[in-house]
This record gives structure tokens, sequence and C-alpha cells, in this order.
């Protein structure tokens, strides 16, 4: 009897401090208010049958009938302190809801968790007013026609931990309170207009891991600080310039994938991009580099050997000097396109052993894209054998027996190949040249022999 005395009490206590609940729990009227003006401020003809919202009939109770017929779907509830259900979750499906979030009054919602209305045609300013929602973790308004700028306010979220602004028409600056997010994780905001730098103490969001600003107007420098949790960076499609620097790379030991193609950076392709053993994808093409840093001789080999890299992409800038031949021992790597920048030389013998006779335990090139470039010399002859349909080389607009084929003002310095000068100068001597825009090679060597047997002109 004394251990029923003893539960009893146990229960009261529970009930009167709000700690133990029935299912007879009853939605907050501030949270039933917040979902009828949202409802409301909609455009009837985008509250379409069968979506989320046709269903609610706020004739009933909506926690105590959520996924009834009555209330589908749409929110998620859970008993608070208070003993009321309180909204902690409102996820919108993506039915083509119109309207505009700024008509739901203050969004009073002080348990709500999440907010994601992604994916459909809300419009007008995102409110101040979602300042409100102290609690919420995470923030998903992508896909939408929201205007205006990203409200500073949502710098006071202090337990922010995504959000997601990407895919609207958003402009002006990112605002610096975003840096007040300590606990974001993960930040979208690409694909609207917006425009300034990038703000310089991003570095201080230590537990950002994904970060993506591409498609917008962003111009300045990449910050010298970044988050050292970033996995993944991209700020592809804007006007980023300048130099790109160790200091803002050094320290990235978890990146996977840095995306800052089409861009306006100069200066050189720093050799610390090379050295992150975690990076698996690098893009810098359609930029304005001109030089690649050349490693120290004693960790050329390490460069190559312990790169995680599987893609890199440095195509389309103005990169000079000879082709990296460390490239060709990373393990890992199976797509390099270094196409149409300003390289010289010879092709390195480990590009061709890799495209064809690949190490075991190495994977091998399944794309090599060198054309565009000043190379010259004959072609390294493990590339002869490659079997059609094996690899995607391109090699083609180089200095290999001909001269380039792009409408480009020509320069003895770069294309300084024999046939290249002889064919300035002596443009009425007809010769054979052997046409280099190969794509798959599937010549034999004896043709191929014949072909480039040819005596060449001297140059007087």
């Amino acid at each position: 009897m004394a251990s029923l005395s003893t539960l009893f009490s146990l229960i009261l206590v529970l009930s009167s401090s709000g700690v133990f609940y029935t299912a007879q729990s009853k939605t907050f009227w501030g949270d039933i208010q917040v979902l009828k003006q949202l409802k409301y401020a909609l455009q009837n003809a985008s509250v379409t049958p069968g979506s989320c919202l046709s269903s609610w009939d706020f004739t009933l109770d909506p926690c105590d009938n959520l996924f009834s017929e009555k209330f589908t779907c749409g929110f998620r509830c859970d008993v608070v302190v208070s003993g009321s259900s309180r909204l902690t979750e409102l996820t919108l499906d993506q039915a083509g809801y119109a309207g505009s979030l700024a008509s739901s009054s203050t969004w009073n919602l002080p348990y709500l968790e999440t907010l994601d209305v992604s994916n459909n045609y809300f419009s007008g300013q995102i409110p101040e007013s979602l300042s409100n929602l102290t609690r919420l973790r995470r923030l998903a308004l992508s896909g939408n026609s929201f205007t205006g700028e990203i409200p500073s306010s949502i710098g006071s979220l202090s337990n922010l931990e995504e959000l997601y602004l990407d895919n609207n028409n958003l402009e002006g600056p990112i605002p610096s309170s975003l840096n007040k997010l300590k606990r974001l994780k993960r930040l979208e905001i690409q694909i609207n207009n917006l425009n300034g730098h990038i703000p310089t103490d991003l570095g201080s969001l230590t537990d950002l891991y994904y970060l993506d600003i591409s498609d917008n107007a962003i111009t300045g420098g990449i910050p010298a600080s970044l988050p050292n949790s970033l996995v993944e960076l991209s700020a592809r499609n804007n006007s980023l310039s300048g130099f790109l620097t160790s200091e803002s790379f050094r320290d990235l030991m978890y990146l996977q994938v840095l995306d800052l193609s089409y861009n306006k950076l100069t200066g050189s392709v720093p050799i610390v991009l090379f050295e992150i053993p975690s990076l698996e994808q690098l893009s810098l093409s359609f930029n304005e580099l001109s030089s690649m840093e050349i490693p120290a001789s004693s960790s050329s080999y390490n460069l190559g050997s312990e790169s995680g890299l599987i893609a890199v992409d440095l195509s389309n800038n103005g990169i000079e000097g000879l082709l990296p031949s460390f490239m060709g021992m990373m393990p890992k790597l199976t797509s390099l396109s270094l196409e149409n920048n300003k390289f010289t030389g010879m092709i390195p013998t480990q590009y061709a052993l890799k495209t064809v006779f690949p190490e075991e335990d190495v994977s091998a090139f399944e794309r090599l894209l060198l054309g565009g470039n000043y190379l010259i010399g004959g072609i390294p002859s493990p590339l002869l054998v490659l079997k059609e349909g094996s690899a995607n080389v391109r090699l083609g607009d180089n200095c290999l027996y001909r001269c380039p084929l792009r409408k480009r003002k020509r320069s003895d310095r770069f294309c300084a190949c024999v046939v290249c000068l002889t064919y300035e100068r002596w443009k009425h001597v007809r010769f054979h040249v052997w046409r280099s825009s190969i794509l798959i090679w599937n010549n034999s060597q004896m043709l191929l022999n014949q072909r480039l047997s040819l005596p060449l002109l001297s140059v007087p």
C-alpha cells in the first residue's frame, strides 16, 4: 500500500508541475491565430483541393485533430510546460501557395523550431517579425519570389542551425548580423540578386559546414578568415576579384568541395589547395588566373600521392607555365580539365600512364581535357593504345604538329613549335599537317607514325 501511495503522490506532483499530460491538451489560442492569418492571407486560387491548407478547418482544434481529414498536414504540435499544445513545426507542402508572410501578425510562435514554406509562390519582403521565433532551428524560404533585403533581425535567431533563402529575388548585401548565428551549420543564399562583399568575420561561425552564395552579384575578395568547419563552399558565378591567398584556405581541413568558378579572380592558384587532404572537388574555371604556385621538388610527390582530389577544373583562365606533373600522381583524380589556358611544354608522361596504365589502387583518368593550350611535341606513347570509349581525352587546338585553330592573336612566345612559326611565315607552301583534334584515341600506331614522320620545314 505504501508503494501505491507513493506512486499516487508522484503522479499528483507531476500533474501539478505540468510535466505529466494527457491527450486532452488543446492548441494554444495564439498559435491558432497565426495559422488562421497564414491561411487567410493566401490567394484563394492557390489553395487547391488536396493541399494541406485546403483541409484546415478551424471549427476544430488543430493539434487535437492533426492528421485527421480536417488537418491532414502542414504542422506539428507538442505539449509544453503550460499544458497547452504548441506549434513546434510549420512545414507547408509544395502546392503552389501564393501570398505574403508579412500578414501573419507578429509571428508569435515562441516554441516553433522549424518554418518551411519552400518551393511555393510566396512574395513580398521577408517579415522582420520572424525574429520573434526565438527557438527556431530551421528556416527554409527557398524557391519563392521574396524580394527586398535579407532582414538583419534574422541575426537575433540565436538557435538557428539551417537558413535557406536561395532561389528568390532578394537583393542588397549579406547582412553582417548573420555572424551572430553561432550555431549556424548550413547557409544557402544562392540564386538571388545579392551584392556587396562577403562578411569579413564569417570565420566566427565555427559550426558552419555548408555555404552556398553562388549566382549573385557579390564583389570583393575571399575573406582571409573562413570557418574552419567548412565542408562545402560554393561562390560560383559572382563578381569576386582579387588574389586567392593561402591564408584563406590553409586551415580548412574538412573542406571537400570548393567551387569559385565564373568570377574575376586573378593571380596564382595557391598550392595549399592541393594540400587539403579532405578536398575532393576543386573548380576555379572561368576566372582570370595567370599562374600556379610551384611546389618544392621535395614535396611534389607528396602533393600527388596524398591528395584526395577526384575532380579538378582550372579551365578557361590564362594560366601559363608547364602542365603540373604532380596531378598525374593523384591516386583518386579521375577528371582533370586544364583547357583554354596558356600552358606550354609537353604532355607529362604521368598523365598518359594514369589514363591508360594506372597503377594498382590508382584511379584512371576518365576525363583528361588539355585542349586550347600551347602544348608541343609528340603524343605520349601510352595514349596511342587507348581503347575507344575508355576515356574522354581532348588535345585539340594545341601546337601538336600544327597551329592552334582558335581565332585569337598568334604569339610566338607561347606557340613555339616549328610548324607554327613556319605556317605563319610560309603560308604559300603546301605541306601535310596532322590535325590535333582527337576526342577519343583509336588510331593505329602505324597510321599515326606515318602522319607524324613527314619532314618539318625549317625557319629561315
